[in-house]
C-alpha cells in the first residue's frame, strides 16, 4: 500500500524537509526488511485492474470531491476558519478524515497520471485545512467552529472521550497519510507542513508524563510512523510506539474488547472487537516493530494473524462477522447473510497482510491479501464507480444494494484511495532479491544494487493462468528472482484449515526459464531463480486455472451441507438474473457435478462464467412435498454482484437439499403488497418471504425493525391482491437483546380495512407478546383487502419482525 511505496522515497527526502542529522539518517536505517517497488515504477495495462483504476481517477475521486461538498464536509472546515456562519452541521466528529482519504487518493492518482485542474482543486482544498487548524496546530473542526452545542462525542476539553469516540487522533492518522502522500506527488509542503505542526502538538500532549489517553480509533499510529519516516523525527515513532504501549492501562477511559484496550497489546493474541480498529491496529504494530525491532510485538500480531486466518476470516477475505460492533465474532462464527465484513475492514486486512510480507518474506500474506484484493474489497465498489458497499454480505434475499453515499462515508472514502495504491502491491525487493507477488500485465523499472532492469508481464490474469515475465536487465548481472506460486495453485484454499479443496488432485504448477521446464522446490511459496539475468531472460508460469469447490471447516454451522466455487482467486456466486425465476436460494448442486467455463465479453465489463447442472425446489399449499425441477445453474465472480439491482445471492451452494430454502409457496401474505413505517423498504421483505427464523435473536436471513426509534407506535400493512376472508395472524419478533437495541413490543393490535377506515378485529383470545414463537392471534372472521399491525415499542427499545403469516 501507499505507505510502503513512499518508505524509499521518505527516507531520501528526508533531509530536504528538515530532519537532517546524522542521528536521524542512523535512525531511520531500521524498517522492514523486503520494501515494496513503488508503485509509480509500475505501469499496469491489463483489462482487469487498469481499467477499474482509471474509473477511480475520472470517476470516483471528482465524485467523492462533490459528495463532500454536497454534504458540507468541505464546510466545516470553512465553519472551523470562521469563514461560514456554523448553521448545520455534518453528522459525525470523523466526516473531516473523508477530505484527507480523498486528498490522499488524489494524490496518488496525480503520481501517475498528472491533472493540472486535480491539483488546483487541491491546494485550495489544503488551503482551507490549513485555515481551519489552530495556532498551536490543533485541527478537528467539530470543536474548533464552536457549535453551539458539542457533539455528544466530543469532552469540553481536547483529547479526554478519544479513548471512545471523539476520533481526535483518528482524524489526526488520516491527516498524516494524506499530506504525506501529497508532498511525495506534488513536492508541496503545504498539507505536510499542517501535519507537522499538529504532529508537534501531539507529541507536546501526550507521552509518559503527560496524557495517557489511547486511541479509540487506531490508525494515528501508522501515521505517525509515515510522517517519521518522512521527516526522519523520531518524536513521533516514540509517539506511536506509546499509544500502542499505553493500551491496556491508560488512566483515562474504560478499556474494552471493542476498540482492543482491554490488554496491553503484547498480551493481546485472538483478534477481538471492531474490525477495522483492530487491523489497523495490528498493522501498526508492524510499523512500529520494523522501525524499532520490537519482537514482543511481532509475537502477538503473528498469533493473531492465525486466529484470523484460521478461525475467523470469510472465503472472499472478509472480516468482521456481527454487525453489532462491526467486529470479529467467535470462532468458526462466520453468518452468510449477515456477514459485516465491511470494505474498510478489507482494506485495513490488505494492509496487515502486506506488512506481514515486508517482514517475513512468506508468500502464505499474499495469499491472504490477494484473496482479499480479488473479493471481499473489489465488491465494495460498484462497475460504475459511483455505489458503493459498506457491509459485503455473502448471500442475500434482495435487501443488500450498493448506496451512492452513507451518513458514515469511511468505506467510501477509504476505497478511493486505495485503488490507485494496487500496483504497489505486484513487487517488492530485498537488497537483489525481487519478489513477484501479484500477476497483473504491466511493465515495471525497477532498481537493484546489482542493476536497473525492465521487468513485464504478459497475462490474460485472472482468467487467464500463464504469466510470461520478460526480464531485461541493463547489464548482465547476478540476483534472484522469487516468483510466488498462489496457495489455490499449490491446492491449498487458505494458510490453515478454515477452508479446503475437496479435490486436491489437480494439475501441478509449470515453470519454465527460455521456454524449457525446470524443476523447482519452494521457498516459503516462492520459486527462486538465483541466476545471472541478461537482457531477453523469460520465465514463464501455467497456473491450473481449475474450477475448485471448496468446503468449509466442519466447525462453521453456517457452511454445512454447501459447496463455493473458486477459480484462481476469484470467489465465486450464484445471481438471481443469472438463474431461473431470479431466485437462488432455493438452488441444489451435486457436490461432484461437472462445471464448466465461458468468457462473456458482455456481461459486468468481461466476466468468465460458471455453469453446471442443478435442481431447484419450490413449496406448494397444503403439502410439505416439495416440488423439484432440474435446471442449469450459473455463477459469476463474487466481486461482480449487485451490478444489475438487488435481488438473491449466494456465494455457499447447497449441495444437500436440507441446506437449501425452498421458494415460497404463494400465500395471501407472499402475494400482498408490504409497506410499513420505515425508511428502508428493503427491509420489508422480510415479512413475508416465508423464512423460518430460529429464534428471534437469528439474523442470518432478513428481518425488518424500527432500530434506533424507541416509544413510538409504528405499524406494517399487506394489501391484498384481492378480497380474502381471514381470521388468524401469526408473528414473529425480532429481539437481540441483551446487547442489541430491540425488543418484543410493548404492545400490538391487528386491523383490518373497512372501506377507508382501519377497523380493530375483534380478538377469540388476548393478545400474545413472546420472544421465539410465533405470536399466534385468531379473531372472528373478516372479508378485507388489507390488514395492518400497530405496534408500541417499548419505552427504552425498539422493535423488529421476522415473519407475518395471515390465514
Amino acid at each position: 500500500m501507499m505507505r510502503q511505496n513512499v518508505m524509499n522515497a521518505g527516507l531520501m527526502i528526508a533531509i530536504a524537509i528538515g530532519s537532517g542529522t546524522a542521528h536521524a539518517q542512523q535512525q531511520m536505517q531500521r524498517d522492514y526488511p523486503i520494501q515494496p517497488v513503488p508503485f509509480t515504477h509500475v505501469h499496469l495495462h491489463d483489462d482487469f485492474w487498469a481499467p477499474k483504476i482509471e474509473v477511480n481517477a475520472n470517476v470516483t475521486i471528482p465524485y467523492v470531491l462533490e459528495k463532500c461538498r454536497e454534504t458540507g464536509r468541505i464546510d466545516n472546515f470553512l465553519k472551523a476558519a470562521g469563514k461560514m456562519p456554523v448553521g448545520k452541521i455534518t453528522e459525525y466528529p470523523f466526516d473531516d478524515t473523508d477530505i484527507y482519504k480523498m486528498i490522499e487518493g488524489a494524490s496518488y492518482a496525480l503520481q501517475v497520471k498528472k491533472d493540472a485542474s486535480l491539483e488546483k482543486s487541491l491546494d485550495s482544498l489544503i488551503a482551507i485545512i490549513g485555515a481551519a487548524q489552530e495556532p498551536d496546530g490543533y485541527l478537528y473542526t467539530f470543536r474548533s467552529m464552536k457549535p453551539e452545542k458539542l457533539h455528544p462525542w466530543i469532552s469540553e476539553k481536547r483529547w479526554m472521550k478519544d479513548w471512545d469516540l471523539s476520533h481526535e487522533l483518528y482524524n489526526c492518522g488520516h491527516l498524516y497519510e494524506a499530506a504525506v502522500a501529497h508532498y511525495i506527488a506534488t513536492g508541496k509542503k503545504t498539507m505536510l507542513n499542517i501535519a507537522i505542526k499538529n504532529a508537534d502538538l501531539l507529541v507536546k500532549d501526550f507521552g509518559p508524563g503527560k496524557l495517557d489517553v489511547f486511541p479509540g480509533h487506531q490508525v494515528v499510529e501508522m501515521g505517525l510512523a509515515r510522517l517519521y519516516r518522512v521527516t526522519g523525527k523520531k518524536e513521533y515513532l516514540d509517539l506511536a510506539k506509546f499509544f500502542l504501549d499505553v493500551r491496556g492501562k491508560s488512566s483515562v477511559g474504560r478499556g474494552s474488547e471493542y476498540s482492543q484496550s482491554h490488554k496491553m497489546v503484547t498480551d493481546q493474541h485472538e483478534a477481538v472487537g471492531h474490525a477495522v480498529r483492530a487491523a489497523y491496529m495490528y498493522t501498526g504494530m508492524a510499523d512500529v516493530a520494523a522501525l524499532t525491532g520490537n519482537p514482543d510485538y511481532l509475537k502477538a500480531i503473528n498469533d493473531i494473524w492465525h486466529d484470523v486466518v484460521e478461525k475467523k476470516m470469510y472465503l472472499t477475505g472478509g472480516i468482521g462477522a456481527t454487525g453489532a460492533g462491526e467486529a470479529f465474532g467467535a470462532a468458526y462464527h462466520l453468518p452468510n447473510m449477515s456477514a459485516y465484513a465491511e470494505t474498510c475492514a478489507s482494506i485495513a486486512n490488505v494492509y496487515w497482510n502486506n506488512r506481514m510480507f515486508l517482514m517475513n518474506g512468506d508468500a502464505k500474506y499474499v495469499d491472504v491479501m490477494e484473496r482479499v484484493l480479488y473479493n471481499g474489497l473489489l465488491s465494495g465498489i460498484a462497475a460504475d464507480g459511483k455505489k458503493f458497499f459498506y457491509p459485503n454480505p455473502l448471500a442475500s434475499m434482495g435487501q443488500h444494494q450498493r448506496s451512492a453515499w452513507f451518513g458514515c462515508a469511511c468505506c467510501i472514502s477509504n476505497v478511493t484511495r486505495f485503488m490507485p495504491s494496487v500496483p504497489g502491491y505486484v513487487y517488492a525487493q530485498s537488497n537483489n532479491d525481487l519478489y513477484v507477488n501479484l500477476f497483473i500485465a504491466g511493465k515495471s523499472d525497477i532498481t537493484l544494487p546489482a542493476t536497473k532492469l525492465s521487468l513485464e508481464q504478459v497475462t490474460g490474469y485472472p482468467w487467464k493462468g500463464n504469466v510470461d515475465l520478460l526480464v531485461n536487465p541493463a547489464k548482465k548481472a547476478a540476483f534472484s528472482l522469487r516468483v510466488r506460486i498462489p496457495g489455490w495453485a499449490r491446492q491449498e484454499a487458505v494458510p490453515g484449515d478454515l477452508y479446503r479443496f475437496a479435490d486436491t488432485s489437480g494439475s501441478k504448477v509449470v515453470v519454465k526459464l527460455n521456454g524449457k521446464p525446470v524443476q523447482y522446490k519452494l521457498d516459503k511459496g516462492y520459486v527462486v531463480f538465483n541466476r545471472t539475468w541478461q537482457k531477453g531472460d523469460k520465465v514463464t508460469l501455467e497456473l491450473p486455472m481449475e474450477v475448485e469447490k471448496v468446503l468449509a471447516n466442519a466447525k462453521v454451522e453456517d457452511d454445512k451441507g454447501r459447496f463455493a466455487l473458486q477459480r484462481g482467486p476469484l470467489v465465486y456466486c450464484l445471481e438471481g438474473p443469472d438463474n431461473t425465476d431470479s431466485v437462488v436460494q432455493n438452488i441444489v448442486v451435486n457436490e461432484k457435478a461437472p462445471v464448466s467455463s465461458q468468457f462473456n465479453d458482455e456481461l459486468l465489463n468481461g466476466v468468465l462464467v460458471l455453469s453446471a447442472k442443478g435442481s431447484s425446489t419450490s413449496r406448494q399449499l397444503n403439502s410439505d412435498q416439495l416440488i423439484k425441477k432440474e435446471q442449469e445453474v450459473k455463477a459469476i465472480p463474487y466481486y461482480a454482484w449487485n451490478n444489475r439491482g438487488p435481488g438473491e445471492m449466494v456465494v455457499w451452494i447447497p449441495y444437500l437439499e436440507s441446506a437449501a430454502r425452498p421458494k415460497p409457496a404463494p400465500t395471501i401474505a407472499s402475494k400482498a403488497k408490504v409497506s410499513a413505517s420505515v425508511r428502508d423498504r428493503r427491509m420489508m421483505i422480510a415479512l413475508n418471504d416465508q423464512y423460518e427464523p430460529k429464534n428471534s435473536l437469528d439474523n442470518s436471513a432478513v428481518y425488518m425493525h424500527w432500530w434506533p426509534k424507541k416509544n413510538t407506535q409504528e405499524w406494517i400493512q399487506y394489501d391484498f391482491d384481492q378480497p380474502y376472508t381471514v381470521s388468524e395472524s401469526s408473528v414473529y419478533w425480532f429481539d437481540d437483546g441483551p446487547f442489541g437495541g430491540c425488543r418484543i413490543p410493548a404492545s400490538w393490535k391487528i386491523l383490518y380495512k373497512d372501506g377507508e377506515n382501519w377497523v380493530p378485529v375483534k380478538t377469540t383470545a388476548p393478545y400474545v407478546t413472546e420472544k421465539d414463537k410465533y405470536n399466534v392471534v385468531k379473531f372472528e372472521p373478516v372479508k378485507t383487502t388489507a390488514l395492518r399491525i400497530e405496534i408500541q415499542l417499548p419505552q427504552d427499545h425498539a422493535t423488529g419482525v421476522h415473519e407475518w403469516i395471515v390465514k
